[in-house]
């Protein structure tokens, strides 16, 4: 017995998947500037010459 997914399915799936994935990029990079902002306003300062 085979079982198919239908195109339709298939293709609401990948839409899903896209809108999700775009979903989570928007969350992280939202998360990473308000990171970055509070270590602006808190004079957090990275020592680059440590880093490489």
């Amino acid at each position: 017995m085979t079982s198919y997914i239908f195109f339709d399915d298939a293709l609401q799936m990948l839409v899903n998947a896209f809108l999700a994935s775009i979903l989570l990029l928007m969350v992280i990079s939202c998360l990473g500037l308000a990171v970055i902002e509070t270590m602006e306003k808190t004079g957090i300062r990275l020592d680059t010459k440590r880093l490489h």
